[in-house]
């Protein structure tokens, strides 16, 4: 790689990758569960290659970053699922949650952590349970996120999909303009059906929930929105030792509410708010077993490589390192 593209966006210094990796995936649980009786969650799992779906994302921030700039945000009961994964980086970057209190918390807590070790870091936020079949399409569109939030470090840059269906389990972004780059004039999280159908009419595209953003200015808005969580995490980041937090920040998540980073914070947040287009690249959320088959049968049609089994639903269980046949077929 040229010591040009390093300086642009490789290795730009203060480039960061968050993806969120602590769901519970309770939807694709027909999908997903062992033998035993037990559901994996889907981060964990893979659509028929070696490596997992939370593997691929970390492909994906390495785009935009360094491993030593890659931070993954897990929760503490799925341990037996993530503390034997190769996902080379450093351990610190694996940023365990005592509980699952939802994405507000999921970004939170890397947020700090990573201010802590840099001040002016520059995020970009992914979850790890996406399937995208075109990856050079978004790895462009990831670094002109990143870019365009050190030019304008005010503000949440979102990554709007194109929305070819009205899903209602998903969110959606009405730009002020057609120009790639433009400011939301409506957020709406998981609308009816006859909503995402109006909001598609008028230019609706897809939240994919991937988004850049300032880190200063990203914990600004926190502050905002839920100024005592905030204030009670950054003392147990900034004074408890690192081995010492964890029973800390488990008696914060015991007695705080869920809250939903889109619908609770992203959603009154419409002034910050702008949005990229992403050119079509195959992206799923695959928060369905509707959409994990949709995927699939894309797959069988686009990929030489049918044979290997990936149009097959059950290898959506298939873990890395494990045997399928371990597993109950969906």
């Amino acid at each position: 790689m040229s010591q040009e593209r390093r300086g642009t966006y490789w290795d730009a210094g203060h480039n960061w990758a968050l993806i969120l990796a602590g769901g519970e995936g309770t939807r694709l649980q027909s999908l997903t569960r062992m033998a035993s009786g037990i559901a994996v969650p889907k981060q964990f799992c893979s659509l028929g290659h070696s490596g997992s779906l939370l593997h691929d994302a970390v492909t994906r921030a390495s785009l935009v970053t360094s491993p030593e700039r890659i931070t993954v945000a897990v929760s503490e009961h799925h341990r037996r699922w993530w503390q034997s994964l190769d996902l080379r980086i450093p351990a610190r970057n694996l940023i365990s949650q005592p509980s699952n209190r939802g994405t507000t918390h999921g970004i939170l807590l890397p947020l700090l952590r990573i201010l802590h070790w840099d001040p002016e870091a520059s995020l970009l936020v992914l979850p790890s349970d996406h399937y995208v079949s075109n990856e050079l399409v978004l790895a462009a569109s990831l670094r002109e996120a990143m870019s365009d939030v050190i030019r304008t470090p005010e503000g949440i840059l979102l990554l709007g999909m194109t929305a070819d269906e009205a899903d209602p389990e998903l969110g959606y972004i009405v730009a002020e303009s057609a120009a790639d780059v433009s400011a939301v004039r409506e957020f709406i999280e998981k609308p009816d059906a006859a909503t995402a159908r109006e909001l598609i009419a008028r230019g609706g595209v897809w939240n994919s929930f991937i988004f850049a953003a300032n880190g200063q200015s990203l914990l600004r808005r926190f502050e905002q929105s839920c100024p005592d969580l905030v204030d009670e995490m950054r003392h147990i980041v900034a004074s408890v030792p690192a081995s010492a937090q964890m029973p800390r920040l488990a008696e914060v998540y015991a007695r705080s509410p869920t809250i939903d980073f889109s619908r609770d914070i992203l959603q009154r947040s419409i002034d910050l708010l702008r949005v990229l287009r992403v050119p079509a690249c195959g992206w799923s959320d695959l928060g369905t077993p509707h959409r994990v088959i949709e995927t699939v049968q894309r797959m069988k049609a686009q990929a030489s490589a049918l044979a290997s089994g990936h149009a097959d639903p059950s290898a959506f269980l298939n873990l890395a390192g494990r045997t399928p046949a371990m597993y109950a077929t969906w």
